[in-house]
């Protein structure tokens, strides 16, 4: 029986997850048990990549550890370490070197890695296995609230416009450009009509699709299922580039994909990026990447409505903060506008 594109990442997620932590303790084991029944398998696998980056840190720098059979360690080394060993955790991972590739972390992966360590340390204090959680009272690295980048109006229409022509793209861009313009332009109005996540798009199939309710079915973060509605633009570049769908023979294992690369299989998040990237650079300056165009989304559904609950709704937020957060400001730059709307008396 073939597996959907979600079952086949769910697979690939869980195979890495088993190597990995074929490297931690076995105590680690028992955490990842637990965390089945609550966290997706991408969440899972990146609880064990940063677990794996901790204890290549503790081999490294603590002389007690660096000749230890990690898979052999007790759940009680957590309570040997100390609040202090963490931070020197986090000034670690600023620039660290690991089989001859150096690493580096910013605020924001310090911040994640920090609360991977304390779900995990939480999980066994929890469970009365431990007496501390060390990592709970390490203060988090103070991440820089980053400006929401969007396109405005121009900016968009400039885009499909340039998408349609091939316009500014080198010749050898322009090759591929009419064999794939049908498809890059279904892919590019359905990211910035509907907000959807790239992964969410690259994971369509075409039984996903229902032009009679126009909607359609994404699968979000954390593999709940839910419905995503577009407008009659989207409606049109979906139904161009279904013509061409349509005549098309998909490599084994990818007939039911929405949208196909160059080699027949079901196209890439990777190529997804590449080909917004190469398309936004004739339009604008700015560094726009596919979250940008769900940005971009966002963003003009705010204006149009002012309504935050149906902005996190739509783009399938599960807090109402997360959207607060990155639209609240514009809340502000509206009300700003405002104060010169009404004018009180005639200028001379």
């Amino acid at each position: 029986m073939s597996q959907t594109y979600h079952e086949q990442i769910d697979y690939k997620n869980t195979m890495k997850l088993r190597e990995l932590q074929k490297e931690l303790p076995a105590f680690a084991d028992d955490f990842f048990r637990a965390m089945e029944i609550k966290k997706a398998t991408n969440t899972r696998r990146n609880y064990a990549y940063d677990l794996s980056t901790f204890f290549y840190f503790l081999r490294t720098t603590n002389s007690y550890f660096r000749d230890k059979d990690l898979r052999t360690l007790p759940v009680s080394i957590l309570d040997d370490l100390q609040p202090v060993d963490i931070e020197e955790y986090l000034s670690f991972l600023t620039y660290y070197e690991k089989d001859g590739q150096i690493y580096q972390n910013h605020e924001e992966g310090k911040a994640r890695k920090l609360a991977t360590l304390n779900t995990f340390f939480g999980y066994f204090h929890k469970k009365e296995m431990i007496q501390k959680n060390a990592p709970s009272v390490v203060d988090v690295p103070r991440v820089k609230e980053k400006n929401i980048i969007r396109l405005d109006a121009n900016e968009v229409a400039q885009l499909i416009d340039n998408i349609e022509s091939g316009e500014k793209l080198t010749k050898q861009q322009k090759v591929w450009h009419e064999r794939n313009k049908a498809r890059d332009l279904a892919i590019v109005v359905t990211l910035l009509g509907t907000g959807v996540r790239v992964t969410e798009l690259v994971g369509l199939d075409l039984s996903d699709l229902d032009f009679d309710n126009g909607a359609m079915r994404v699968i979000r973060k954390g593999g709940n299922e839910d419905i995503v509605y577009f407008g009659e633009e989207t409606e049109e570049m979906l139904r161009n580039y279904l013509d061409e769908r349509m005549k098309m023979t998909p490599a084994p294992g990818h007939e039911n994909a929405l949208f196909i690369s160059q080699n027949n299989t079901r196209i890439t998040v990777r190529s997804v990026e590449r080909l917004v990237k190469k398309y936004a650079s004739t339009a604008t300056v700015k560094k726009i990447t596919p979250h940008k165009l769900r940005s971009t989304y966002g963003t003009a559904l705010y204006q149009e409505t002012g309504d935050i609950y149906l902005v996190a709704d739509v783009l399938g937020h599960k807090n109402v903060n997360t959207t607060r957060k990155h639209y609240a400001a514009m809340k502000e730059e509206n009300k700003r506008k405002a104060a010169n709307i009404v004018q009180l008396r005639e200028k001379e």
